[in-house]
């Protein structure tokens, strides 16, 4: 009788095995590049925030002048409660929003950012909101005034590319240079995307918004103004302002 045979390589017990066995080798490989690059990671995020805060005052630079920079014109960092008074054992820079926003308001942290450019005392406030997709947030920068607008940053996790997205741009942020965050009876209403608005006012407490993202554009107004609201208490203890603590 004549023997067969048989080819262990194209057996199932092989092709199992041989696949298993990839899947484990590029597993290991795909942990170790992600635990070795977690470091540059973090650097890479870290001078990325301290970009788009300084953006928010005027002060342009790359990733490698963020942190020395930071340190010349950041002058103070402070976390507050919701009563405006200053915690202690707090990095402001290591606050989450994205965690922060999920817990009640007098459980949250509130960070603020101090800077001097130029002579000028600047507030910068951390946003974070909802687009259409997913989560929106940026910096908003107040002058010494605590109502008029320095600058403003905003970026997104998911908003629709040609539309929602554009809040990233500078023609939009330019918008709310100068604008004002309080109406002219002290009341704290934030600045409103508003769809047409043609208005070239600062005093309106609006913008023009983007064709085509509307829910986008209302997500911005919601952010600024519940953003803000939580940092009456502390303007009002730093300034002569008649603020309106609502």
């Amino acid at each position: 009788m004549e023997e067969k045979t048989v080819n262990k390589t194209n057996s199932n017990a092989y092709t199992f095995t041989f696949a298993i066995i990839m899947v484990v080798v590029v597993g290991v490989v795909l942990a170790f590049a992600a635990t070795s690059l977690q470091p540059q990671q973090y650097e890479n995020m870290r001078q990325e925030k301290m970009q788009n805060i300084l953006a928010t005052v005027g002060v342009q630079t790359d990733r490698a002048g963020a942190e020395a920079l930071f340190q010349k014109h950041i002058k103070e960092q402070v976390v507050l409660n919701n009563e405006g008074t200053e915690k202690e054992g707090v990095n402001a820079f290591d606050v989450d929003l994205a965690k922060e926003i999920k817990r009640v308001p007098g459980e949250q942290n509130f960070p603020l950012y101090v800077a001097e450019v130029e002579g000028e005392t600047f507030y910068i406030i951390p946003l974070r909101g909802s687009g259409l997709w997913n989560a929106i947030f940026g910096y908003i920068a107040l002058k010494d005034d605590v109502n008029t607008i320095k600058g403003a940053v905003f970026d997104h996790l998911g908003e629709t590319p040609g539309l929602g997205a554009e809040i990233t741009q500078e023609w939009f942020r330019q918008r709310f240079t100068d604008e004002k965050i309080f109406d002219e009876n002290g009341e704290l209403i934030g600045v409103s995307v508003v769809k047409g608005n043609s208005s070239s006012s600062k005093d309106d407490n609006k913008v023009d918004a983007i064709s085509g993202a509307t829910i986008t554009g209302d997500g911005v107004s919601d952010m600024i103004s519940e953003r803000l609201q939580h940092y009456l208490p502390y303007f009002k203890s730093k300034t002569d302002v008649n603020v309106a603590n609502n």
